[in-house]
């Protein structure tokens, strides 16, 4: 079993930044990555990393935000720039023990385990 708790979302204006951290503990798992869920929509994959730091990213994160992970730390963290309004939603970071499982498109069904999330807000 793996806890992850998330901290860093608020409110920013278009353009501005935000950085998700994410504290995991409990079992080892060597894919994690960051979802997102707006109002209405379904939960949609943002990024994800493997225990070897390979890195994928969706389109629209792509270029703008970085997913890293510190495994010492037990923290992983999203750093986001040049906010957009459809930015806004519920972030969860999860967990899931193979690397295979981070390969994009992610599947949510492989991850076995989820945080509560944290909210961003991007005002115009």
């Amino acid at each position: 079993q793996v806890i992850l708790i998330e901290s860093g979302g608020g409110s920013v204006q278009a353009g501005g930044s935000l950085s998700l951290s994410c504290a995991f503990s409990g079992d080892r798992r060597d894919c994690m990555a960051w979802f997102r869920q707006a109002p209405a929509k379904e939960r949609e994959a943002v990024a994800s990393i493997t225990r070897f730091f390979t890195m994928e990213y969706s389109g629209g994160a792509k270029g703008r935000f970085t997913i890293s992970r510190d495994d010492a730390k037990h923290i992983l963290y999203l750093q986001m720039s040049n906010l957009k309004p459809e930015d806004s939603a519920m972030y969860y970071c999860a967990a899931t023990k193979y690397n295979s499982d981070c390969v994009f498109p992610l599947s949510l069904s492989d991850f076995t385990d989820w945080g509560q999330g944290t909210q961003v807000t991007v005002s115009a």
